[in-house]
């Protein structure tokens, strides 16, 4: 015999209240907001890490010329044009000349104008020597007569004071010669200044190179000083590089570089760093360094940016973690610690960062420790984790 099993309506609500509640509670506490956060973990290991070093830079050329007058005039002639190569001595323009050809040949003609008076000089200086000799031999002969008693004392005084006449007149004789040869100097230096200034006119190309700019055409002023072509040594091409300063640790001067061009971004190309600057940029914070091509790429251009990878020496048996498990809190970088079950926050000195993603740990973990590389959001002291062996969208 059936036995009818019936339950009140009331009753049926409440088991259903108390069913709902328990998923509810299920369900926070595993996939909701009360749920443990999923983190994966890694431990500290000793191994080998190859630091780099990235900078972004820009392509220029270690000698570059600016061509111009050294006094200021009108340009005559511009005979190259951007792009042209020249060689060493090349005439690439010309300035007006104006009236310096008549200077040249007036400093020339005073010139000769000295000399002519420093040969007059010293034809004079020959006479007044001769005079002075002949007047001194004879002062000193009637001396000797005077001592023997052949001639008063009164003649031997005229001789003496024709002496003294004789000196002062060599000794005029010699400054005179001086100043015409001082004089002679001086118009001798000007007439050259003006013969250097006329070849100044010509303005040559003082080494191999290709010209970058054209800034004065014919019939302009310019200024002394004031460019009229800028030329480049297109071998002496190399990268100016900016490397953040908290990362340029290790930079120092023959590290080997890849370089990468924007113009050929699949292709790398070898260098390595010949300058360091002793400056840094305090606006960027940046360090600056010339990386220079082991070969120079064809096509390559200045003012082209690049992309330029440095390569210290590896560090071999450090501590090692993945750098994604380094963390912030606030001024201190740290990892979260798991031991005996609980989790804590464990600051840290960092060293050197590897392009295969691992940071050198230099104080703060040992080896064996277990740390936590990704979490499912931000953890905390009292954060309830759950291990697990992958995070969607984290590579392991």
């Amino acid at each position: 015999m059936k036995i009818p099993f019936t339950l009140p309506r009331q009753a049926w609500f409440a088991i259903f209240a108390v069913a709902l509640l328990l998923a509810l509670g299920w369900v926070a506490t595993s996939s909701g907001p009360l749920a443990p956060i999923k983190v994966t973990v890694t431990k500290v290991a000793r191994g080998e890490v190859a630091p780099a070093l990235f900078g972004i830079g820009t392509v220029e050329a270690r000698r570059a010329y600016l061509i111009g007058p050294t006094s200021a005039g009108r340009v005559r002639s511009v005979l190259v044009d951007v792009g042209d190569s020249v060689k060493a001595g090349q005439l690439l323009a010309e300035m007006d000349p104006v009236d310096l050809d008549a200077r040249v040949t007036s400093a020339a003609a005073a010139t000769a104008r000295a000399g002519s008076a420093v040969t007059t000089a010293q034809a004079q200086m020959r006479d007044a020597k001769s005079r002075q000799a002949l007047a001194a031999g004879e002062a000193r002969r009637y001396v000797d007569l005077a001592r023997q008693g052949f001639v008063s004392q009164s003649v031997v005084d005229g001789k003496l004071q024709q002496q003294q006449s004789a000196d002062a007149q060599l000794a005029a004789a010699e400054s005179a010669l001086t100043s015409a040869r001082q004089d002679l100097a001086r118009l001798d230096a000007d007439r050259e200044g003006a013969k250097q200034q006329r070849g100044n006119i010509r303005l040559e190309a003082p080494a191999d190179g290709v010209v970058t700019s054209r800034d004065a055409e014919t019939g302009s002023t310019v200024v002394a000083g004031q460019a009229v072509l800028k030329l480049i040594d297109p071998a002496s091409l190399w990268v100016k590089t900016r490397l953040d300063q908290s990362r340029s640790s290790g930079l120092q001067v023959g590290l080997p570089a890849d370089i990468t061009l924007r113009s050929k971004a699949r292709e790398s190309f070898a260098g390595k760093v010949v300058r360091i600057e002793p400056n840094s940029d305090s606006v960027t914070e940046e360090r600056l360094a010339q990386v220079a091509f082991d070969l120079m790429p064809q096509g390559v251009t200045s003012g082209e940016m690049a992309e330029v990878t440095l390569h210290p020496p590896a560090l071999r048996d450090v501590l090692l973690i993945p750098n994604a498990a380094l963390r912030q809190r606030g001024a201190k970088a740290g990892v979260w610690l798991r031991a005996d079950g609980l989790l804590r926050f464990v600051p840290v000195k960092t060293g050197v960062e590897g392009i295969d993603g691992k940071m050198q740990i230099v104080e703060g973990v040992k080896a064996g420790d277990e740390v936590v590389v990704y979490s499912e959001s931000d953890l905390k002291d009292d954060s309830r984790i759950k291990v697990v062996g992958s995070l969607a969208g984290k590579s392991q």
